[in-house]
């Protein structure tokens, strides 16, 4: 069976192996761990967003999705500034 998730490069272990948290429907469902040369070299970097598919537990292809790195990227940075609003104006 083959089947394609959004994947989230979580951290990569020992600089050879990446963590990837499998993703559907936004909620994460599964962790891959993969050797960081299976992915393409622009998404070999922590909070890296890719597509890839996955064929017995074993990673067949993955492509880097740019768009969606740098959209979670400004999204988590939207978060972290209204957190840091909120903090000081506790203070």
């Amino acid at each position: 069976m083959t089947d394609t998730y959004t994947a989230t490069l979580d951290r990569i272990v020992d600089g050879q192996t990446a963590v990837l948290l499998l993703e559907e429907n936004g909620e994460t469902i599964e962790q891959l761990d993969v050797d960081v040369t299976q992915l393409p070299p622009e998404g070999q970097h922590e909070g890296a967003i890719l597509e890839i598919t996955v064929e017995a537990s074993e990673l067949c292809k993955a492509e880097y999705l740019p768009d969606a790195t740098q959209s979670r990227k400004e999204s988590a940075q939207e978060r972290f500034d209204r957190l840091s609003t909120k903090l000081s104006e506790r203070d």
